[in-house]
């Protein structure tokens, strides 16, 4: 802020004003300078990959299925192990579930994808028949599912997997959760290698109570 002295001559106050003026009109330009053409003052922060469990991947996929149906049940949960999610510790990048409506026999194919490059993180694919009455393919009560995928993980390490990591730390994990009619039980297959119909070996664990079944 410019001053004068009081016991300057006016002339003199008059001079300085008008030589100063121009000088405060610049520097407030220069003090409210707007951002170059096509940049933010605050840009974006960059999107990253989110790795997440199979039951926190099926809880955000529930309210879209609803909306499909309001009796749509999951039928079956997958994920396949890939370069950028390779399903260690439980986590993948991308899971898809098959979820059915018995009241209008329809199933519906959703996808949750916490990658970067996805267009969003719910999709959901082209709606087809079901038959209720396929004990193959039998709904099931979400609240049956207590154990989640990395502690699914944890139990296949103990039986056999972790040998195989160490031997081969980058081979992927893949994980399928249905409901066996027959036993009346609900199960993870955690897959190590190959795809979740084969591998070099699957580990079965029950999904309620997290016991150990069987391995393939």
């Amino acid at each position: 802020m410019v001053s004068f002295s009081a016991s300057m001559p006016r002339w003199r106050k008059a001079c300085l004003l008008i030589l100063t003026a121009p000088l405060l009109v610049l520097a407030a330009c220069n003090d409210s300078k707007p951002a170059p053409a096509g940049e933010s003052a605050n840009p974006p922060t960059a999107k990253t990959n989110k790795l997440a469990t199979g039951r926190f991947a099926l809880q955000n996929m529930l309210p879209a299925a609803h909306l499909w149906a309001g009796d749509a049940a999951p039928i079956e949960l997958s994920a396949t192990a890939t370069t950028t999610s390779n399903g260690h510790e439980g986590k993948a990048g991308t899971w898809r579930a098959v979820f059915a409506s018995p009241g209008r026999q329809k199933a519906e194919p959703f996808i949750w994808s916490g990658m970067a490059k996805a267009s969003s993180t719910i999709d959901h694919g082209v709606e087809d028949s079901y038959n209720s009455s396929n004990r193959s393919t039998q709904t099931w009560d979400v609240n049956f599912l207590k154990v989640d995928t990395d502690q699914a993980f944890a139990v296949a390490q103990e039986h056999g997997g972790k040998q195989l990591l160490e031997k081969e730390p980058q081979l992927g994990v893949n994980y399928l959760l249905n409901f066996n009619a027959r036993a009346n039980q609900l199960s993870w297959h955690v897959i190590y290698g190959g795809n979740t119909s084969m591998g070099k070996l699957t580990v079965v664990v029950d999904a309620s109570t997290g016991h150990f079944i069987h391995k393939e």
